[in-house]
This record gives structure tokens, C-alpha cells and sequence, in this order.
């Protein structure tokens, strides 16, 4: 039985292994079509040292206001068979076509133009101030947005009586974990970005990639799940190396179960010209110790996106010092390289406890 709690209305499944010495909490979370499973292989290997918390990001997931019953009934013969009949090389085409959609980043064809970028963050909407939220709404508005999500984060550490973290966030885990580190820095004490960066915005390519989004969310009949080796296609997908056909069909169910409004509004709320200029600014503002961890054969988020965002903190220090690179791996490294992935996990907190 999935355990989960309530948080601001909405139910969110979590699991948290046993209390260790550690002083702080590990709490891991995941990027945009994904769920709390994919941390498995990192945390059977840090659980003895530090406890952990994964959790389903609200509309992903067992985060849903339907059972497990419901949520296991979506992929079940009898629902495949009420399914539109679209033809089985038309699903294979949108799935290839779209695979790139798959987790939430930059588009890669975007070349940095590091002027403009600087020019385009000066002139940003909204230029977040440290300090500027004191407190986090007991009543925020029902939004899809990385803030939004943060704002879930806080009041979940809270539910579970957890007063000092460490944030660990994947793609777009990422830029909830920073703007949750923003918002509560009395309670997460640091930040480790995995397979996450950006912050250069380029209107034709992220309209292009947003239309993938849109139709990959929109094309998912609940049959796909038993399509004949679709799962090896997904073991391909977004990686360097062919990944266990376990976390291909995990990919598979996670992407028909994610609750429609939820998969649309947060890739788009998490693209906007905006949202992609503020992160920065938020990370330049951060005074806790942020880490990234790249993929160096990351097609989705390549690693000089990610040393584009981490060279906004101070602790870049023009030399990339907060920014450490996984080899032979894509955008899915903690399934890809969970032996690697945590032995940078582990660097980088042993550092920071001398």
C-alpha cells in the first residue's frame, strides 16, 4: 500500500526510509513524466548513511486524486480495448517522432549566446529578491508552474516533520528543488541538479519543443501499453546506452497515468520566456551550496546548459567548481549510472559536512 499525505488538498504519495545519524534528509525529485520509482537504484545505495524521501510530484504518479485501484485499472485489457482505434504504425511514428519530449529541458539545437542571455535576464518580467517571500501561501493558487511545485515540496517537509534537507532534483525536479531552496532556505540547507540547466531562451525552438509536449500528452492511448516491444524503443530513449527493459515500462505506464491537465500545464508553465529567465536569477541568489551533475552524452540537457545554469551561483567561481560530469551517460543518469550518480551524491555532501 502506497503511503501518502495530505498537501494543500491533494494527496501525495511518498516513501521514507528508516531515520539514520545523518544531521539532514535526502529528498529526491523527479523530473516532468516520471515518477518517485526511478530513485530506487540511487537510494538503496545511500539509505544506510542518510535518510530519504521520494515522492510523486503532484498529477504524477500515485499523486492523484484516484486509487491504486483506478490508477492500475487505466492500463488494463478491458480499458485498451475502449480505446480509440488508431493503428499500431501510426503510434510508433508519434512516439519517435515526439521522443524527444519525453523529459522537460531545453531544446539541444539551441546555440548559447551568452550576451544575449545576459541582456534577456535584464529585462525579465519579474526579478526575485532574496527574502522577497517570506513565507510560504497557506492557500496558493492550483498552478503548474516550478514555484508552484516548490510550494507543494515545503508543505510536504513539513507534513513529514522534516526540518533540514538536501534537495535532489532530475530535469525538471531541478528547478523545483532550486526555487524550493529559494523559498525555504531555513529548511533545505543544499541542492543537487541532476540532468538539469538552461536558462538561454530561443522563441522558435522552445515553441517547437512545447508542440511536441503538447501531442505527445495528447497521444497516449492506454493501449500503448500493450503494444509489442514498445518498451525496447523506450529503453533507447533520452539515454546513452540501452537502460533495463523495467525502466522502460515503468517510463511506458508513467507516461499513460499522469494525470492530463497536470503533464500539459507543467510543461508549459515550466517553458515560458519568464520562467526560463528567472531561473537564473534564481540561482544567483541562492546562498546555500548548489551542485549539478551533468550527462556528458546528455542529448536532452547537454552538459554546457548545465554549466550555463550553474555559473550563475557564487560558487562556480569561473571554473565550473560546482559542476562534475557523468561519462557514458544521458539524461536519465540515475538509472543510467546509479554507481556514479552516487558517489558524486556522496562527494558532494561529505564536503560540505567537513
Amino acid at each position: 500500500m502506497v503511503k501518502t499525505v495530505n498537501v494543500l488538498g491533494f494527496p501525495h504519495a511518498y516513501e521514507l526510509s528508516a531515520p539514520t545519524d545523518a544531521p539532514v534528509v535526502l529528498v529526491f525529485v523527479h523530473g516532468w513524466l516520471l515518477s518517485r520509482a526511478y530513485w530506487q537504484p540511487v537510494i538503496e545505495q545511500l539509505a544506510g548513511d542518510y535518510q530519504c524521501l521520494s515522492y510523486d510530484l503532484r498529477g504524477f504518479g500515485h499523486s492523484q486524486h484516484v486509487s491504486n485501484t483506478a490508477l492500475a485499472a487505466q492500463t488494463s485489457p478491458q480499458t485498451a480495448l475502449q480505446e480509440p482505434s488508431e493503428t499500431i504504425s501510426e503510434t510508433i511514428s508519434e512516439m519517435v517522432i515526439h521522443k524527444t519530449a519525453l523529459s522537460v529541458a531545453s531544446p539541444t539545437s539551441v546555440t548559447i549566446d551568452y550576451a544575449k542571455a545576459n541582456n534577456n535576464l535584464d529585462q525579465a518580467v519579474s526579478i526575485l529578491q532574496p527574502g522577497a517571500i517570506a513565507a510560504v501561501d497557506e492557500t496558493p493558487p492550483r498552478d503548474y508552474t516550478p514555484a508552484a511545485y516548490a510550494q507543494d515540496l515545503i508543505h510536504l517537509l513539513a507534513a513529514l516533520q522534516i526540518s533540514k534537507a538536501w534537495v535532489i532534483g532530475h530535469s525538471l525536479g531541478g528547478s523545483v528543488a532550486l526555487r524550493a531552496a529559494h523559498l525555504a532556505p531555513e529548511t533545505i540547507e543544499g541542492v543537487i541538479c541532476i540532468n538539469a540547466g538552461g536558462g538561454v531562451y530561443l522563441k522558435e525552438e522552445f515553441e517547437r519543443f512545447r508542440l511536441a509536449g503538447e501531442q505527445l500528452v495528447k497521444f497516449r492511448p492506454r493501449w500503448l501499453s500493450y503494444l509489442p516491444f514498445l518498451d525496447l524503443l523506450l529503453t533507447r530513449m533520452n539515454v546513452c546506452r540501452p537502460i533495463a527493459r523495467r525502466w522502460a515500462r515503468q517510463r511506458l505506464q508513467d507516461l499513460l497515468i499522469a494525470d492530463p491537465e497536470a503533464a500539459l500545464r507543467s510543461l508549459l508553465d515550466s517553458t515560458t520566456e519568464t520562467e526560463v529567465h528567472q531561473l537564473p536569477q534564481v540561482v544567483s541568489q541562492l546562498q546555500q551550496p548548489i551542485h549539478f551533475i551533468a550527462g556528458q552524452k546528455d542529448t536532452v540537457m547537454e552538459p554546457k546548459y548545465v554549466h550555463h545554469l550553474a555559473s550563475f551561483h557564487p560558487s562556480f567561481e569561473c571554473c565550473g567548481h560546482n559542476v562534475s560530469e557523468i561519462p557514458d551517460c544521458g539524461h536519465l543518469a540515475m538509472v543510467e549510472q546509479p554507481a556514479l550518480t552516487v558517489a558524486e551524491i556522496r562527494s558532494v555532501l561529505e564536503k560540505r559536512a567537513v
